[in-house]
C-alpha cells in the first residue's frame, strides 16, 4: 500500500524534528559532562554555600531545573539533574521551583564538607535567650526567605519584649547586625513595630552578600513581602543592580537608618538578660540582638605592618579607579584572579598578583587561561610562593623565592576570603550543629 504524498512529507518532517531534538539533547549532555569534568579537575565541585541536591528516584531528567538556572550551574548527566558548576551556584532556588517532580532540595554542606548552622527555635531564637539569628548565617540563602525570616524574627522580638515579666531594661529594644536582605527586612519591621533599634553593618554600603555579587548577576527570582512596603515584585529574574537600587529607594522612603562601616566585635550578656553589643566604633546597650550576618564573615587580613592604610581594600569594585597605578593583588582564588585580570585589562595599570602557594589549584579554568595569557603578554606579573611583609605609603615588600623584593605601589587589594563569626557566637553560648548536605 502506498502512502499519500502528504503523509510521507509529514512523516519525514516529524522524523527530522525528532532527530534534531535528539541531537540537541546529545550536545547538551556532552556539554554538561564536559563542564562537570572541568569542575572536578579544577577542584571546584564542592559548593561554597546553599545548593541543590537531587533525589534520583524522583528526577527523570526533564532539564527544567537546568533551563531555569540563570547561573548555568545545573545540567543533565546520565539522565539526571546534576550540579555541574558548583562554584557558580548561589542557591537562589529557581531550580527547585522549576522542577516538575519536586526532586530538588536546597541544603548546606556535603558529605565531604560540613557546614556549621546555629540551633534555632521556630521563632529564630538561638540557644542564648534574647539572641535571634535570621538569614544566611542561620542556614537560609534565598533572599525571599531570609527577608521573611527577618520579618518573623522581629515579630517574635516585639512579642518577647512586651511579655510580662521581662525585666531587662536598656536604651535599645534590638540591635540588628548586618544590612543584607534579612537585616533590611528586620529593620523595616522594627519601624513597623515602633521598636528602638540600631542596624550595624561592617561594609560601607547596604546589601550584604548581594553587594559582592558580580555585575548583572541574577540575585532573586520570586516576590518578597516587607513590612511598611508590601509585596516586593521586581520580576522573575532580578539582577543585583536592580535589587540594590530598590533597597536604597526603600531606605529613602522609610527613613530606615544604618551604622555603616561598623564591625561587630563582641556581645556581652548582662545579669538582667540584656546585652552590650561591642563594635569597632561604639557599644550599644540593648534588650535583644538579631544577627542577620552572611556567611562571608569579615575579610581575612594579612596582619602585616601598614595594612591599616586607606589604600588597602578587600575587594575590587571598579578596576577603572586604579588606572595608571601600581596595584598588588593578594590571593589565589577566583576572586583574586578575576581582580588581577580586570586590572590588567585597564590601560596603564601595573598589576602584580601574589599568592603564597606554588599553584592555583581551585580556580575556574577560564580564569586560569586568561591569567596565563595576560602574563605571557606582559600585562601582569604573577608571583607564586610569595608573601607580603609590609605595606608602605609608596611601596610594598614581599618575601619571594628570589629573596625580599620591594615594589612601587599605590594600592593593595586583598582577596583572601573571610573569617566566619562562628567562634565569636560560640564564645557567648550559641550552639551549632554541623550539616552534611541535609536540609
Amino acid at each position: 500500500m502506498l502512502f499519500p504524498a502528504y503523509l510521507t512529507l509529514y512523516a519525514g518532517a516529524a522524523a527530522l524534528a525528532v532527530g534534531l531534538h535528539l541531537l540537541h539533547r546529545h550536545r547538551k549532555r556532552l556539554a554538561a559532562e564536559a563542564a562537570l569534568q572541568a569542575s572536578r579537575q579544577a577542584g571546584l565541585h564542592e559548593p561554597a554555600s546553599l545548593h541543590p541536591v537531587v533525589d534520583p528516584n524522583r528526577c527523570f531528567g526533564s532539564g527544567a531545573c537546568a533551563k531555569a538556572c540563570p547561573e548555568q550551574a545545573l545540567g543533565i548527566v546520565d539522565g539526571k539533574a546534576t550540579l555541574i558548576n558548583a562554584s557558580a551556584c548561589i542557591g537562589h532556588g529557581a531550580c527547585v521551583a522549576a522542577c516538575p517532580t519536586q526532586a530538588l532540595t536546597l541544603v548546606f554542606g556535603t558529605a565531604e564538607r560540613g557546614v556549621d548552622i546555629p540551633v534555632l527555635t521556630p521563632t529564630f531564637e538561638s540557644s542564648v535567650p534574647g539572641i535571634f539569628i535570621a538569614g544566611e548565617l542561620g542556614g537560609m540563602g534565598l533572599i525571599r526567605k531570609t527577608a521573611e525570616q527577618g520579618r518573623q524574627a522581629m515579630r517574635a522580638i516585639h512579642k518577647k519584649i512586651h511579655t510580662p515579666g521581662q525585666t531587662a531594661a536598656a536604651p535599645l529594644d534590638v540591635v540588628i547586625v548586618g544590612a543584607g536582605p534579612a537585616g533590611i527586612s528586620a529593620g523595616l519591621s522594627a519601624l513597623h513595630h515602633q521598636l528602638r533599634y540600631k542596624i550595624i553593618e561592617q561594609e560601607a554600603s547596604l546589601g550584604g552578600t548581594v553587594y559582592h555579587y558580580p555585575r548583572n548577576k541574577i540575585a532573586m527570582t520570586a516576590p518578597v513581602k516587607l513590612d511598611l512596603i508590601g509585596t516586593m515584585n521586581l520580576g522573575t529574574e532580578v539582577q543585583k543592580e536592580s535589587l540594590l537600587s530598590f533597597w536604597n529607594d526603600v531606605v529613602a522612603r522609610t527613613g530606615l537608618s544604618f551604622q555603616l562601616g561598623e564591625r561587630l566585635e563582641g556581645v556581652d550578656r548582662q545579669d538582667d538578660g540584656s546585652f552590650l553589643v561591642r563594635t569597632s566604633k561604639a557599644t550599644y546597650h540593648t534588650r535583644t540582638v538579631l544577627l542577620s550576618l552572611g556567611r562571608r564573615g569579615s575579610p581575612r587580613k594579612l596582619d602585616v605592618p601598614g595594612e591599616e592604610q586607606a589604600k588597602v581594600v578587600y575587594r575590587l569594585i571598579d578596576a577603572e579607579q586604579y588606572r595608571d597605578q601600581h596595584v598588588l593583588v593578594v590571593g589565589g582564588g577566583d576572586s583574586a584572579l578575576e581582580a588581577a585580570i580586570a586590572l590588567a585589562e585597564t590601560p596603564g595599570t601595573t598589576v602584580t598578583l601574589s599568592y603564597r602557594s606554588q599553584a592555583f589549584s581551585r580556580v575556574k579554568d577560564k580564569n586560569r587561561q586568561r591569567l596565563t595569557s595576560l602574563e605571557q603578554s606582559g600585562r601582569l606579573t604573577v608571583m607564586l610562593q610569595s608573601t607580603v611583609v609590609r605595606i608602605d605609603a609608596h611601596q610594598v615588600t614581599l618575601n619571594t623565592l628570589e629573596g625580599v623584593l620591594d615594589l612601587p605601589n599605590e594600592a593593595v587589594i586583598v582577596c583572601a576570603g573571610g573569617v566566619l563569626p562562628t567562634p565569636l557566637l560560640q564564645s557567648i553560648g550559641v550552639l551549632f550543629e554541623t550539616k552534611h548536605g541535609t536540609a
